[in-house]
């Protein structure tokens, strides 16, 4: 299960990222639409990552103006390795090199097609678990853990 939200700048791309899912096989659902009026980045940020940080969905899509805030704000949620992509290079390796759970999309700095490509690389991408790269996203999560004591 994927989880979905946006603030306003995002509110006319969730439909059609949740499409590119759909098309994937992949189970989704938009939990913030960013259309009410006086709703935050935050809002949608903390509401996806809480989602996905309590195991109700394996990872979520943010999207604002940079994706930026959002980034920002999703990983103050214990648990939370979002990732800002504007590259479908970025989006695969993210995944397969940090085990990121919650991918970060500007709808002011790119156009939709581009949006949904990297939805697709980053949703076919898998973690590279042993070796190196699972060692430094443990390292991450004791760094993590040490900061909540």
């Amino acid at each position: 299960m994927v989880v979905l939200g946006c603030d306003k700048a995002g509110s006319e791309w969730l439909p059609e990222l949740s499409a590119v899912l759909n098309e994937m096989g992949i189970e989704n659902e938009i939990l913030f639409d960013g259309t009410a009026d006086g709703c935050d980045y935050t809002d949608a940020a903390f509401l996806v990552a809480e989602t996905v940080a309590s195991g109700k969905a394996e990872k979520g899509i943010l999207v604002c103006g940079t994706g930026i805030g959002m980034s920002i704000a999703a990983n103050k949620v214990r648990g939370i390795r979002a990732s800002v992509c504007s590259d479908c290079y970025s989006a695969a390796m993210t995944v397969v090199h940090n085990n990121s759970n919650i991918l970060c999309l500007g709808a002011r700095v790119m156009g939709i097609e581009l949006a949904k490509k990297i939805v697709e690389n980053y949703f076919s991408a898998s973690f590279e678990a042993g070796g190196r790269h699972e060692r430094r996203v443990n390292a991450i999560i004791a760094k993590e853990r040490e900061q909540l004591q």
